[in-house]
């Protein structure tokens, strides 16, 4: 998995950032703890791969 910003993974999803946002909402701690900053606007693989697991999001490879 590589890094995306939020809007490469939105895109890919079908969705705007602010539904993946909103997604995200329940798993905020989780995604804190894995180093997510709220602002941040490329997302690290690590989390990038949490978030396409858990939406089933088809992405490139």
């Amino acid at each position: 998995m590589k890094a995306m910003s939020k809007q490469q993974l939105a895109d890919a999803a079908g969705v705007s950032v602010k539904t993946l946002m909103e997604w995200c909402r329940p798993y905020e701690k989780r995604l804190r703890r894995m180093g997510l900053r709220p602002r941040a606007k490329v997302l690290e693989p690590h989390i990038v791969k949490f978030l396409v697991e858990t939406f089933c999001i088809d992405v490139e490879p």
